[in-house]
């Protein structure tokens, strides 16, 4: 793995991975990571992507691990964001994956990079705040309901809430538990020095999922596979349903009985067919 800061406008840096060194001639796919995470690509994946041939790409958002804070970040903003990563890594064209909040990030580069993505992998994504015909709390665990209805009043509200000593509970099952205890306990790697620079990844974060995204998923040519499970209630199935219907190019594959943590258990089949559109 190659890790690299890479300069952006204004003074500020993205802290960047890069399994460049794997060898050449590999697709890259750039990772967009979950909140609160860093944006170290997926190690469970990883022999899948050897044997796929696929080349991970990825970087912290700003406020996270080794970024550069930038208030008001939009989903628009972080796909600018991408572009100067894969500018400055000599990449041309390349696929996007995110997971569960990355999986917006994921669409929104697609949405604003046009024909450079060529195929995207959405896990458990969220579909735009104040979306026509989508009740967007419904089924949400509460914490996720004070966190992100906190979010949409405004960064110093979220910023607050924070300070408060407010904790997340994501309610786990039996079965997200039974997954940590496997290779998917990676989750917990990423997540524990999401932090380390501040709270503003997370609250940035938060507060970009409530604002307008300053793109149009609808407007995404390459082909899309969103994957939800339909026990979610981090972010509930309605939400993928949601962008299957406003997206043209997705196809939606609701996944019985899986959480927001186990529907990870689906990515290696999301990237084998995302290997099979380029």
């Amino acid at each position: 793995m190659i890790e690299l800061d890479v300069q952006v406008g204004a003074g500020r840096s993205l802290h960047v991975y890069d399994t460049a060194s794997k060898g050449s001639g590999r697709l890259p796919v750039l990772w967009h990571h979950g909140t609160p995470n860093v944006g170290a690509p997926p190690e469970p994946l990883f022999a899948a992507a050897d044997r796929l041939g696929l080349r991970w790409v990825s970087f912290d958002r700003p406020g996270y691990g080794g970024s550069s804070v930038v208030p008001g970040r939009t989903i628009a903003s972080v796909a600018a964001d991408a572009a100067t990563v894969a500018d400055a890594l000599g990449i041309d064209r390349f696929a996007v994956a995110g997971y569960s909040g990355g999986g917006s990030y994921a669409l929104g580069c697609a949405a604003v990079l046009g024909d450079r993505v060529q195929g995207v992998l959405s896990l458990a994504g969220i579909a735009p705040y104040g979306a026509d015909g989508l009740d967007w709390f419904a089924g949400m665990v509460p914490s996720g309901v004070a966190a992100l209805g906190t979010a949409a009043a405004g960064r110093e509200a979220r910023a607050a809430l924070q300070a408060s000593g407010f904790a997340y509970d994501c309610e786990f099952t039996a079965a997200d538990l039974a997954l940590f205890e496997g290779p998917w306990g990676w989750l917990g790697k990423v997540g524990e020095p999401a932090l380390a620079a501040g709270p503003y990844g997370q609250i940035d974060d938060d507060v970009s999922y409530t604002l307008a995204w300053g793109c149009d998923p609808g407007t995404i040519s390459a082909p899309v596979l969103l994957l939800h499970g339909t026990e979610d209630r981090i972010i509930p199935a309605t939400h993928g349903s949601w962008l299957a219907a406003h997206c043209p190019t997705a196809e939606l594959r609701l996944c019985a009985g899986d959480s927001h943590f186990t529907i990870v258990d689906h990515a290696e089949e999301g990237l084998e067919w995302l290997r099979r559109q380029i």
